[in-house]
């Protein structure tokens, strides 16, 4: 066997002396004119495209075979300037034919190309001619069928600018290594490319890439991968008078929000927006996308239905979903009412700015909704946003054990939200609903609300003192928590001043409730409040603040006498104090006049000073008295003027 391998060893030797021997030979006497012109002919054969060489030519045979043209623009389809320029454009050359000296290119590289794609008013794009000149070249039949393996590209650049949307993006650090079709005519070409500051793995491959060129129907296949966004896409492709693309598309992105920056979108709040995911058939018809069969999570949330972009001068979505569960607590954590830790209204400004980028309209359902503490029913409603202008509609949502309907708007105007509310709540547990919605604790039982409100402003503070409109209230089988008032009334019937240790304890039943507000700058006047049991009446008027959160009320609490008895007992009383912790208490005066005694006392004291001070005196003793104002209200109350 060595004695084998030793005999099979010469004859191998002398080959490889002969074709080294064969290659210096060719090296020495190529006429390197005619290489040059081989290899620009077969260029021009394959892509039909001119090359135009402005730099030196090096031409090597040995121990590399290739051809390198310096400072080359490339052109074709009767355009002067050059569809794209290239440093160094490198074509190596087959070995065998080489030797037999025929100059067969094998595959080109292009070392930092310069690729400009630009679209002008009517649309058209000057890669167009070079475009068609490639296709007609490629056409079966078509003369000089000849090809090569492979295109590379290294450290390329594309600029592309549209002037009717105003867009110019780059693309920089481009490494593609393109399969150039051949008896197949299948297309593939994989590689990276940097795109706002983010490394981009790409892949694309075209069953038919003559079809694709000349705008026929062929199979496509694309995806893109990166650290904000994954895209895929597999179907079919035409265009022949706008893009037309049809077949499956998914998108997965561990953060939209970052996604959607990367891409130039504005992003409202600073919640939600994570884990994003889409699966969908898609219909693309030039810059409009129809997408069925939808799939759709964000943020845990998962819906499915159908939806349609498009980017028409401006960016519009429309979207019909349904969801099993949707928790829309992230999207509303940075926007708060109040400021934190404090009873006043949050003053830190709204931003406005994302109800400007895009138009939507949306309608979406779903089994239960949470909105933070709010759990919702089966919920039907609808998001509309147009020219800055956002609408929310609710069609049915089963809320607080009831039904609740109405809309919601904000428009902008400069830095200045203008809202506008209007919802109708029908059979709804009070206790829950005026907690969540008032910030009022003291309310139970159940009942209707109707609210029609408008605003404006440019922080909740600045809504709060510019509302305007109405609200009525009607409840039934509740009570009011804080006092008894018919365990006080009678008390203070048999002893008018026995003091007021229990008057904040205990709770006030009722049947019937009836509440109705006008409000006028912030100020909400009391029209029309009445409370109504077997045992008591209770009449309410005067105001309350919004801006500073504080009731200032007065009314009249009464025992209600039986049929043909004497007039029940009558006690004014006061409110006073912040919504979640009001003070009560009744009208020491009027507890002075129902004591035989210290009624007398008081009107045999004529000097003014001396009542007065009798009357403080008496007042410690029924729990009467204004309560000092929080030291938070000062300041509220103070800022209630300002601009907002």
């Amino acid at each position: 066997m060595a004695q084998g391998m030793k005999r099979l060893a010469m004859p191998i030797a002398a080959l490889l002396g002969v074709a080294m021997i064969g290659l210096l030979g060719t090296s020495w006497f190529l006429n390197r004119d005619a290489l040059r012109q081989a290899v620009e002919a077969q260029i021009r054969a394959v892509t039909g495209l001119d090359l135009v060489v402005n730099g030196a030519i090096d031409v090597s045979v040995f121990p590399g075979s290739y051809v390198s043209f310096h400072d080359v623009g490339l052109k074709g389809g009767g355009t002067t300037d050059p569809a794209l320029r290239v440093d160094v454009l490198t074509a190596n050359l087959r070995l065998l034919p080489l030797l037999l000296r025929r100059f067969e290119i094998a595959d080109v590289m292009m070392l930092r190309p310069l690729i400009r794609v630009v679209r002008d008013g009517n649309g058209e794009s000057n890669w167009t001619p070079f475009v068609e000149t490639i296709a007609r070249t490629m056409t079966p039949g078509a003369e000089n069928q000849v090809s090569f393996s492979e295109i590379r590209i290294q450290d390329g650049m594309l600029n592309y600018e549209d002037a009717t949307n105003h867009v110019s993006e780059q693309l920089g650090d481009i490494d593609l290594s393109l399969a150039w079709p051949s008896i197949s005519r299948s297309f593939a070409a994989t590689g990276q490319f940097d795109w706002r500051g983010e490394r981009v793995d790409g892949s694309i491959s075209a069953a038919d890439f003559v079809a694709m060129l000349s705008g026929d129907r062929s199979g496509l296949k694309a995806r893109l991968a990166s650290a904000p966004l994954k895209l895929a896409f597999d179907g079919m492709v035409a265009n022949r008078t706008s893009l037309m693309m049809e077949g499956t598309v998914t998108i997965d992105s561990l953060s939209l929000r970052n996604a959607l920056r990367w891409m130039g979108q504005s992003v409202p709040g600073g919640g939600g927006f994570g884990r994003f995911a889409l699966k969908a058939r898609a219909n693309v018809v030039g810059a409009s996308v129809a997408l069925t069969n939808v799939n759709v999570e964000l943020d845990g949330n998962v819906a499915e239905g159908v939806m349609t972009v498009a980017n028409n001068g401006r960016q519009t979505l429309q979207a019909t979903l349904a969801a099993g569960a949707l928790d829309f607590t992230p999207y509303i954590s940075t926007f708060r009412l109040l400021a934190s830790g404090a009873r006043d209204w949050n003053r830190q400004l709204f931003d406005l700015n994302a109800l400007s980028s895009t138009d939507l309209d949306m309608r979406l359902s779903a089994a239960k909704v949470t909105v933070g503490p709010t759990k919702l029913g089966r919920t039907a409603f609808g998001a509309n946003l147009r020219g800055g202008a956002l609408a929310l509609s609710v069609g049915e949502a089963q809320v607080y054990g009831g039904i609740a309907k109405g809309s919601f708007g904000i428009a902008r105007s400069d830095a200045i939200a203008d809202v506008k509310a209007q919802f109708q709540f029908t059979d709804v547990d009070l206790q829950a609903c005026a907690s969540e919605l008032f910030g009022i604790n003291k309310l139970s039982g159940r009942g209707n609300l109707n609210v029609s409100l408008v605003a404006s402003g440019a922080s909740p503070f600045g809504l709060a003192s510019s509302i305007d409109g109405s609200a009525t209230l009607t409840g039934h089988d509740g009570a009011i928590a804080g006092f008894n008032v018919e365990q006080l009334l009678k008390r203070l019937e048999r002893r008018p001043l026995s003091g007021g240790g229990n008057f904040r304890s205990g709770s006030t039943p009722y049947d019937n409730l009836t509440v109705s507000v006008k409000f006028n700058d912030g100020v909400a006047v009391a029209e029309d409040i009445r409370l109504e049991s077997a045992a008591t009446r209770l009449t309410l008027t005067g105001t309350a603040s919004v801006p500073t959160r504080e009731y200032d009320l007065k009314g009249v609490a009464s025992l209600t006498s039986a049929p043909n008895g004497p007039p029940g007992f009558d006690l004014p009383f006061v409110v006073q104090g912040p919504w979640d912790d009001p003070l009560v208490f009744p009208d020491p005066e009027s507890l002075i006049r129902r004591s035989p005694g210290a009624a007398q006392l008081l009107d045999s004291i004529k000097d003014s000073k001396a009542r007065d001070a009798v009357k403080s005196v008496i007042e410690r003793f029924t729990g009467g008295g204004a309560r000092p104002a929080a030291p938070a209200a000062a300041p509220a109350a103070a800022d209630s003027g300002k601009t907002n």
